[in-house]
């Protein structure tokens, strides 16, 4: 019965951690691709959508729009790469400024720059995972003291 309580927040810190990391290496990735000072006009192929809907008391549906973009590097690379939550109202066939990093793994965006923006963002979501993570391991300090203090009275 003690492992369900240290199993169970191990594995949400472990969900939480590995968030944290996706939320901060994209926002590294846009950083740069945005400090490279590389831009390119690229072509907006294909937009999709895709929803997803929550279930419970109140249940919500989530529209994500996204766009698939091809452009050339400077070197005549071609490159492809799809992206959420672009502007509604870029369709297939527009052209847009894109901007990103040189290299082997060419990482780019089309959003324009908004660094203050992507860094609140970015902070603020790691500010949550964060209370969330600090909660798990507060909770399972907690759980071992009454576990082991004798004096406590248990079933």
């Amino acid at each position: 019965m003690d492992a369900f309580f240290y199993l169970i927040p191990g594995v949400i810190m472990t969900v939480i951690a590995f968030q944290a990391y996706r939320v901060l290496r994209r926002w590294l990735q846009i950083r740069s691709a945005w400090n490279s000072g590389l831009t390119a006009e690229a072509r907006c192929l294909k937009t999709f959508t895709t929803v997803s809907e929550s279930v419970g008391e109140h249940s919500r549906v989530r529209t994500t729009i996204h766009h698939v973009y091809e452009f050339r590097t400077h070197d005549g690379q071609a490159i492809r790469f799809e992206e959420e939550d672009g502007p509604m109202t870029t369709v297939e066939g527009d052209f847009v400024t894109v901007y990103y990093t040189e290299g082997p793994d060419v990482v780019a965006t089309a959003h324009e720059p908004g660094r203050v923006k992507q860094a609140a963002a970015s902070l603020g979501l790691l500010s949550f995972l964060g209370v969330a993570f600090a909660f798990c391991v507060f909770f399972m300090v907690t759980y071992h003291q009454f576990s082991t203090d004798t004096s406590f009275p248990t079933p």
